[in-house]
């Protein structure tokens, strides 16, 4: 694995979008600029990706737990591939072996992780999805997070994102589902 950088966001929300003060809800993400080894060819075979991902989360998810003000409740997935790769890339390094290590940092997880992926040039912001941890259909926590870094990706790597938040949005009135309409 050939890291370029690694990142921690941490952003702590004291008011919701018109300015109305709420308890401080913390969101953290890890971030990892890699070289991407299939870069530029087709490969059928991407499991050096899925064993990439699980190590970076093993690397990175803590940190980023410790540094929530309170218990992590939500959490999120995402990955940039560059302009020389392929959007299955991204899917490779979220989705077969991430998983364990972000649900082991946050002491549990029964609900499926939220992720995005796409391919796209340096400095692109990708909406990092969020959700309860515990509760698949609590919908005061559906929540994004945008991330970007300025000089990544480059054509020939992959930003892997994970997020983790100790609180749903800014004073949440939808509730639980499912819904029926």
């Amino acid at each position: 694995m050939d890291i370029r950088k690694t990142m921690i966001i941490k952003e702590t929300i004291e008011a919701d979008g018109v300015g109305e003060a709420c308890d401080p809800i913390t969101r953290v993400v890890a971030v990892a600029v890699i070289q991407n080894p299939f870069a530029g060819r087709f490969v059928e075979d991407l499991s050096p990706l899925f064993d990439i991902g699980g190590q970076l989360g093993e690397r990175l998810m803590g940190d980023a737990v410790k540094m929530l003000a309170g218990p992590p409740v939500s959490y999120g997935k995402a990955a940039i591939v560059g302009v020389a790769g392929d959007l299955e890339h991204g899917g490779a390094m979220i989705h077969p072996k991430l998983g364990k290590p972000m649900r082991a940092a946050v002491g549990g997880g029964k609900a499926l992780i939220p992720s995005n992926a796409k391919v796209a040039a340096a400095g692109v912001p990708i909406d990092l999805p969020l959700g309860h941890k515990d509760e698949a259909w609590s919908f005061d926590h559906f929540d994004t997070m945008t991330v970007m870094v300025a000089d990544a990706p480059r054509p020939d790597e992959i930003v892997l994102c994970m997020a983790v938040s100790d609180g749903p949005r800014p004073h949440p009135r939808v509730g639980s589902g499912p819904i029926t309409d």
